[in-house]
């Protein structure tokens, strides 16, 4: 697919049919391109738990606290992105220009994940609301939960009409 296709076909699917699997091979190639994103001294400090079946509903459970994010529950993939500690330049990086590379990776490396399941023809939505502890508990780690990304297929075709600033709101061209 032509890029400016696959940004203007990327959104946040708020709407997954239940009963359509994404494939593994798919899921591969997807995160394949998360791979293959730039970060901070190549230090990657993320990790990408793949779930489905039991314990995909199980995390989607902990996305829905205070009535949130319901949807999550029909999503048939989840991906949680966990931090991973720093490399050493890295790390030295962060703490001389105060700057939290880890955040800036981990969104490169959610651009090119979701921007690849679009290509692949696979929805997606980035969830930031979810209940960590729980998550953790889930999946039995104790690295920061920075993200859960939801993966299926629309339940019907979405007309897209995504509503954003002027290019002049965001930029001095």
């Amino acid at each position: 697919m032509e890029f400016e296709k696959v940004i203007n076909k990327r959104y946040s699917c708020r709407n997954f049919d239940n009963t359509k699997e994404v494939s593994d091979e798919i899921i591969k190639k997807i995160i394949e391109a998360a791979r293959l994103a730039p970060s901070a001294c190549n230090g990657q400090p993320y990790y990408f738990t793949v779930l489905k079946g039991d314990m995909a509903k199980e995390v989607a459970k902990a996305t829905t606290k205070m009535g949130m994010n319901k949807f999550s529950l029909d999503a048939p993939c989840l991906i949680v992105v966990s931090e991973k500690p720093y490399v050493k330049s890295a790390l030295l990086g962060s703490k001389l220009k105060n700057n939290d590379y880890r955040s800036i990776d981990i969104g490169i490396a959610t651009a090119h994940l979701t921007l690849a399941a679009a290509n692949e023809g696979v929805d997606s939505c980035i969830l930031g609301w979810f209940e960590e502890d729980k998550v953790q508990q889930i999946l039995g780690i104790k690295d920061r939960v920075r993200l859960v990304i939801l993966l299926g297929y629309a339940k019907e075709d979405v007309k897209v009409n995504k509503k954003r600033k002027t290019i002049e709101e965001i930029s001095n061209l």
